[in-house]
């Protein structure tokens, strides 16, 4: 009977041993669950990426517009423009053509006719397509300048031209960009790389 009792005793103490471990074990495991979140917190947030409008590298400043023009890759992707975030034109509207490709924009008034039609107020946008030299005579090369263009008088065969300017500006466009059609330095085979302008464009023009 005593030896019976002695193991009793000791299967006792070792029950009551093995209890007390794993009711420590059990509470560490919770104080580390309840820290998890504390860790987790800590995680940077994710962060988002503002969207401007057109796409542009930086928003533009209150009380000006925002544009994006891009001229045709050689006679195969079609030129686009995108205005204050309305895609103007684009190959995907398939509205643009071999050429220059003209958007006349008066907001919020009416869109003109042509070039001798524009009026004060009213901003231009240009882009090539292929060909946008062959056809422009003296005088279309003057109304081109007249609305601030550097290069209108120089463009010729299946150079790149992208351009926003207005009427009777007082001063040159700072918004052009104009790539010669040379066989030395052309991406494509027969025409120069596409050419891209983007920028912010005062509400009173200029």
């Amino acid at each position: 009977m005593r030896v019976s009792g002695l193991f009793r005793l000791v299967a006792l103490i070792f029950a009551l041993v093995t209890t007390w471990v794993f009711i420590r074990s059990y509470n560490g495991f919770n104080m580390k669950t309840i820290r998890l979140p504390r860790w987790m917190g800590s995680v940077p947030r994710e962060t988002r990426v503002e969207k401007t409008k057109c796409g542009l590298s930086k928003p533009c400043p209150e009380n000006f517009f925002s544009f994006k023009l891009s001229s045709g890759a050689a006679n195969v992707v079609g030129p686009s423009m995108c205005f204050e975030n309305h895609l103007i034109m684009s190959p995907v509207k398939n509205n643009v053509g071999r050429g220059l490709n003209i958007a006349l924009v008066n907001e919020p008034t009416a869109l003109v006719k042509f070039l001798k039609e524009i009026q004060e107020g009213v901003l231009v946008l240009v882009a090539s397509y292929d060909d946008p030299g062959t056809k422009m005579n003296d005088e279309i090369r003057n109304l081109f300048s007249n609305l601030g263009s550097s290069y209108a008088k120089q463009l010729g065969f299946r150079d790149s031209w992208v351009f926003l300017g207005a009427k009777d500006l007082k001063s040159k466009s700072p918004f052009e960009q104009f790539l010669k059609n040379d066989p030395n330095t052309n991406k494509y085979e027969g025409w120069p790389e596409l050419l891209e302008l983007e920028g912010c464009v005062p509400r009173k023009v200029f």
